[in-house]
């Protein structure tokens, strides 16, 4: 790159080449596109410096701290990037702002609570419609295979291989398509609902195994405002705590597989990589982000720990 290179181009040409890897960057590029056009409006030439990268981060003024960590931090990986290619480059340091990413802590369904929000989800109008199987199935499949929500949402009716007890998961994060089996049961409901929405709905406008009672895939905000809804009408908030999210579901689900392993006397060590690979994660240590420390998985690692410990006693003092 030359010195008259705008940073706008910059910007460009590492996407360009982040996304020939692989990565979608779709809200880092959106980002970094809004830095490159501030750096080029700001009269800026030539390497990227530490005080650009913090003027821009602290933007705008009076936002949240955590919002300007992320926008620092997503400046850094381009920065160190330039800094290859151009060694005038100012790479900001790590935690300049403070920490740029927050675990929010999820809402671990219990039972009973997957159980009342899909009893509301049947109670949802028009009964006669589609609408109240298409949210009980959704929700339903969301807790027992932990697919993401997006997953769930693009899922086409050529996808789902009823017969085989299959979904067939196409370019999702990392572009990546995965196959995710299904328990009996789940696609028992699966088959329930395919005849149910061809009964209901004659000619589809869209190829999605999810339609509403229009026949058109449903957009995200929808889905979301909906089990909004249902979760506040049960008033699921823990303890006072911010609403439910749908992608709650999915911890959810890895923490019940993990109790379940547990119970089972399944060897975790291997077990969790089986489930990386179930649930689409590019490393096991993704997964792990999803385990929360529930009363009911620390009283089952407890257990799993003092039966560990009394075995290596036995074998020391035989």
């Amino acid at each position: 790159m030359t010195r008259s290179t705008t940073m706008l181009k910059k910007v460009e040409e590492y996407l360009k080449y982040r996304r020939r890897l692989g990565y979608l960057l779709k809200i880092e590029g959106g980002l970094l596109e809004q830095f490159g056009a501030f750096a080029d409006a700001t009269g800026h030439r030539g390497a990227l410096t530490v005080e650009l990268a913090l003027k821009w981060a602290r933007l705008p003024e009076g936002s949240d701290r955590l919002y300007q960590a992320r926008r620092l931090e997503i400046v850094r990986c381009f920065a160190r990037h330039l800094s290859v290619s151009e060694p005038a480059t100012q790479v900001p340091p790590r935690g300049m702002l403070g920490p740029a990413h927050r675990r929010n802590t999820p809402h671990i369904f219990s039972e009973s609570e997957l159980v009342a929000l899909l009893a509301a989800a049947e109670r949802l109008r028009p009964s006669g419609g589609l609408r109240p199987h298409t949210y009980v199935t959704l929700i339903g499949l969301l807790a027992s295979t932990g697919l993401r929500i997006s997953e769930a949402l693009r899922l086409n009716r050529a996808d789902a291989n009823l017969h085989d007890n299959m979904l067939t998961i196409r370019e999702t994060k990392f572009r990546k398509t995965r196959l995710v089996p299904l328990h009996l049961s789940a696609a028992e409901a699966l088959r329930a609902y395919d005849a149910t929405r061809n009964r209901v709905i004659r000619k589809a406008k869209d190829a999605s195994f999810f339609l509403s009672d229009q026949g058109r895939r449903l957009p995200y905000s929808t889905v979301q405002g909906t089990f909004r809804r249902l979760s506040d009408s049960l008033q699921i908030n823990a303890e006072g705590r911010r609403r439910p999210r749908l992608h709650d579901l999915r911890h959810t689900f890895a923490c019940r597989r993990i109790e379940l392993w547990y119970d089972a006397g399944v060897d975790l060590y291997h077990a969790v990589s089986a489930l990386s690979v179930y649930l689409g994660h590019a490393k096991v240590s993704d997964t792990y982000w999803y385990l929360t420390a529930t009363p009911s998985l620390l009283a089952r690692a407890a257990k799993r720990f003092e039966s560990f410990i009394g075995t290596t006693s036995r074998e020391a003092n035989p």
